[in-house]
């Protein structure tokens, strides 16, 4: 038996008594295990009629029965009775140490569809995939395996697709790359498109693989069987099935292509015979090389010309950032410098300018600080890069507004802009700092100074409000103020929780992520997930109310499996609060917001992460210290007042 290999596959002929049988695996492959008649025999598991697995069954009048349908055959020769058919039969030998069955020698893994396009994925940087592993993508799980096995592809596997979504937006709001979410056909795919509206309207590059159901079969309402092509017609920039004539390293680099150029949604599903399919070992993966342009864009000479005329004669300019100027901060800053003009964000580019900045005046809008609120009304220009003007950040239209952006879309919006430039923000700031020779600006330096003493003594006023229902929002995030490492990565739910943290929080260097234009609750915890897989020597923070954090409850358990120190704030208090006040402000009765919660500190614990829970405002900067020198995964429990945000 030379062209065989022996394997172990039972310790003790004694646990597998006379009549029984029982599934075991060897190598690649399982196979059903019998004992009858005092011998043992080996089969292969699979019924060949529908691929029962037979070491699910049970021997009955001397003939073993296939679990799904009833089909017999006999326990040791594989033989159906009555009939020309069977399974196959391999060796067995009982030794001193165990039961050993001997199978074919593997042939070597034949190279597959999956695994061309997995290592396309990978050659152009999709390196971080987040997912569930199910009985219709298989094929492509274990190419992805190989990949990881070779050390070029992360993959972490979660509770809920959902959270996969998430995370993967989060890593895509984070770099500006992608990374891949996955999942099975039918369930698993439809729970992914929350995260997946929120990347795609936050703008955030990002990959969507799915299995799908065998050809032959889709669009007859088989098990799981959903058309994703059409579902994901809706969010998908670029949406294909793959198919056996696909040029399938090509399918693949379109696909990131258009996740990175086009800042949106690409989704790629796999049916279930195509992910196995073999290809020639030969052929080539593709890479990026000489596939995308560069970006740097330069604004037209006449909208350009207008913006600058206007920053040359402005007395009291405010620059305004969104989410959109992340990755160019460093100019926005040496631009606001010169001018020496005030820096608001909007809430979803809180933090970009630091708040300890002289120039930097915290958020502007439904979440802001009133110090924003003071310059955006004495301000005679607004320069607006990479912001969105929606209803929540509150940026007027009724000043001369410059506005900067790379999508020409997004330019004049909601409503007409004096010098609406389309550029590449950082190319665009470095021609204004070049050809901005006269300036009447004034320094508002000083006068940002005061505004936020103002500003400080009131939250100081605010911190002394007690109610006697638990701590007040203020308070936490005073102790955060102070505890939380300036170079973190947060990342925020929706919710009173957020509000507060907008206004209230002191960002200094730390990186601010949350569900800006969908505004999805449950995203801060799978988004802290993604983050931490993005730049895992950050610290990671994310905060959340009882309502958001008990969506993706179970993803306590991925961070504590893949030792994410994840330090979750929690602010509980036991109501979806901003419903509550939202029914209020809308004159109708307050209903149905009231929560049932467990303590979520022993929850944690229960996980194996560390849980602490806070009821007293003296405990919580010793608590949060505590969790930030933990060494894994961390929530933070705080009994907080729904009224003192």
């Amino acid at each position: 038996m030379e062209n065989y290999k022996w394997h172990k596959v039972l310790d003790n002929p004694a646990s597998l008594p006379e009549g029984r049988v029982q599934s075991v695996t060897a190598g690649h492959r399982t196979f059903c295990l019998t004992h009858h008649e005092g011998k043992f025999g080996c089969l292969d598991n699979k019924c060949p009629h529908q691929g029962g697995p037979l070491g699910e069954g049970s021997i009955e009048n001397g003939v073993l029965r296939c679990p799904w349908h009833g089909w017999d055959y006999d326990p040791l020769t594989g033989k159906a009775p009555g009939f020309d058919d069977g399974v196959d039969t391999f060796p067995v030998e009982i030794r001193e140490d165990g039961i050993y069955i001997g199978i074919p020698v593997e042939k070597p893994h034949p190279r597959t569809v999956s695994d061309l396009m997995v290592e396309t994925m990978v050659n152009w940087g999709v390196n971080t995939v987040f997912g569930m592993v199910g009985h219709s993508n298989l094929g492509f799980a274990d190419a992805m395996r190989r990949m990881e096995e070779k050390g070029k592809l992360q993959y972490i596997g979660i509770r809920h697709e959902g959270a996969a979504a998430f995370a993967a937006s989060a890593y895509g709001k984070l770099t500006g790359r992608p990374a891949a979410c996955f999942a099975i056909a039918g369930p698993g795919s439809t729970n992914m498109f929350t995260g997946l509206w929120d990347a795609k309207v936050d703008r955030a590059p990002i990959l969507a693989l799915t299995g799908q159901v065998a050809t032959q079969v889709v669009g007859t309402g088989n098990f799981q069987e959903v058309d994703l092509v059409r579902a994901f017609s809706t969010v998908a920039e670029f949406n294909h099935r793959v198919l056996t004539t696909s040029k399938h390293a090509e399918l693949m680099s379109l696909a990131v292509k258009h996740a990175l150029l086009k800042r949106d949604v690409s989704h790629l599903t796999f049916p279930d015979e195509i992910q196995t399919q073999a290809i020639d070992a030969d052929l080539p993966a593709q890479t990026p090389e000489g596939r995308i342009t560069p970006m740097q864009i330069s604004p037209p000479q006449d909208t350009f010309t207008k913006a600058l005329e206007m920053l040359r004669a402005a007395q009291r300019p405010v620059i305004i950032v969104g989410h959109g100027a992340r990755f160019n901060m460093p100019a926005i800053i040496e631009l606001a410098e010169r001018l020496r003009c005030p820096v608001l964000t909007t809430f979803k580019g809180k933090g970009l300018v630091p708040d300890h900045h002289p120039l930097g005046c915290g958020v502007l809008g439904r979440s802001g600080t009133p110090i924003a609120s003071w310059f955006m009304n004495e301000a005679d220009l607004l320069c607006v890069f990479g912001a969105s003007f929606s209803n929540h950040t509150g940026i007027t239209p009724k000043k001369p507004t410059i506005q900067v952006d790379f999508d020409p879309l997004a330019l004049s919006k909601f409503h007409k802009i004096d010098a609406a430039v389309w550029g590449e923000i950082s190319v665009t700031v470095q021609l204004f700092l070049e050809q901005m020779d006269t300036l009447q600006a004034i320094d508002q330096t000083e006068e940002i100074a005061k505004r936020w003493a103002i500003w400080r003594e009131e939250k100081q006023r605010r911190l002394q409000d007690d109610r006697q229902h638990g701590l007040s929002s203020i308070a936490v995030f005073e102790a955060m103020n102070k505890t939380v490492p300036k170079n973190a990565i947060i990342t925020v739910d929706v919710g009173n929780n957020a509000y507060s943290f907008g206004r209230y929080f002191e960002c200094s260097e730390q990186s601010i992520l949350m569900s800006g234009y969908l505004g999805s609750i449950g995203f801060a915890f799978p988004a802290a997930m993604g983050a931490w897989a993005a730049a895992p020597e950050r610290p990671i923070v994310a905060v959340a109310g009882d309502g958001g954090f008990v969506q993706y409850l179970g993803e306590i358990t991925t961070a504590v499996k893949y030792k994410m120190p994840i330090k979750l704030i929690l602010l509980n208090n036991s109501e979806l609060g901003k419903i509550s006040k939202e029914q209020r402000a809308g004159e109708f009765s307050v209903w149905q917001t009231k929560l049932h919660n467990p303590n979520f500190a022993e929850f944690a614990n229960n996980c194996s992460a560390l849980g602490i829970r806070v009821e007293q405002v003296g405990d919580l900067e010793a608590a949060m210290q505590q969790a930030f020198a933990h060494d894994g995964p961390a929530i933070v429990e705080i009994i907080t007042d729904v009224s003192l945000i």
